[in-house]
């Protein structure tokens, strides 16, 4: 849409229960709806990358703060976009804890792995990064540690897990995608660990990697993940972090809730998931979790 954004104090957001109302944020017009949810420390940098396989690099320090309800300020205004250009994926740039490598999804299935040191504050702005005739537009993104199990899902919750060692960093098809669907998540974990699912309508649940076979290789077809309508998005949920893992998930009309990962039962099979942000004549949009103090 527009391309504002703003950074507000993730304190100023108290955890809620799950399932709660959440509060209204981000103050934009009804036909220009949130499109992206980052937690990261103000000392870090985003990384924005475009339609065309570009990337950007943003300060956070640089994004115009403000408060809870606060409106943002059009941001994407100071990146060189070209007419057909459009920013399709924003992260973090400084990795979690054990972060290595940065995956990289496209809305077709194609994976590739970048190693961090390629993304830092020497990154120059506009770099093509990818090239989109190989898989379509930048999708999904998370931080690994060289040594993960990846989960690629997609809008209609197909799935597919395999160990992130058979990626080459060159790139290869990790997912086969149906027409008309597209990969929405992505997440980096243990074989003990699980990925949270979120769908549209704001049921959620944790999805043990015990309860999904992996393949020996990428670019299979996908299985189901969630009984759901569309998945919006996903997060990584190593076991050794979940009681401090907060979950930030953002609504249609501007709401967001928070609370905390551990509410949410995970599960090895396949279920619709549990209520977690109430919605009346409204969706959610995107999702992020950040890891807090004990």
């Amino acid at each position: 849409g527009s391309g504002a954004g703003k950074r507000t104090a993730r304190h100023l957001y108290l955890r809620q229960r799950r399932g709660g109302m959440g509060v209204f944020d981000l103050d934009a017009p009804a036909n220009d709806p949130p499109a992206f949810l980052v937690t990261a420390d103000l000392g870090a940098g985003l990384i924005l990358f475009s339609s065309q396989g570009r990337v950007f690099r943003l300060p956070v320090r640089e994004l115009p703060e403000r408060e809870v309800r606060g409106r943002g300020e059009p941001i994407f205004t100071r990146f060189p976009l070209r007419t057909d250009e459009r920013i399709t994926l924003v992260t973090e740039d400084a990795p979690p804890p054990n972060g290595a490598f940065l995956i990289l999804v496209t809305e077709r299935g194609q994976v590739r792995r970048i190693a961090k040191q390629y993304l830092g504050a020497g990154l120059q702005s506009g770099t093509l990064l990818y090239d989109v005739k190989e898989g379509g537009a930048p999708a999904a993104v998370c931080w690994s540690s060289g040594s993960d199990e990846l989960f690629l899902v997609t809008r209609q919750a197909q799935a597919i897990r395999f160990a992130e060692r058979l990626a080459p960093v060159r790139g290869c098809l990790g997912l086969r995608v149906d027409p008309g669907d597209a990969v929405v998540g992505a997440a980096a974990t243990s074989a003990q660990g699980g990925v949270f699912l979120l769908s549209s309508d704001g049921k959620g649940t944790i999805r043990q990697l015990s309860g999904f076979a992996a393949n020996k290789a990428p670019g299979a077809g996908g299985k189901t993940a969630m009984k759901a309508d569309a998945i919006v998005g996903c997060a990584s949920i190593h076991p050794e972090r979940e009681a401090n893992t907060d979950i930030f998930a953002i609504s249609r009309l501007g709401k967001i809730i928070r609370f905390s990962a551990a509410e949410t039962p995970a599960k090895e099979g396949v279920v619709q998931g549990v209520n977690c942000m109430s919605l009346r004549a409204d969706e959610c949009v995107a999702l992020a979790a950040a890891l807090v103090a004990p």
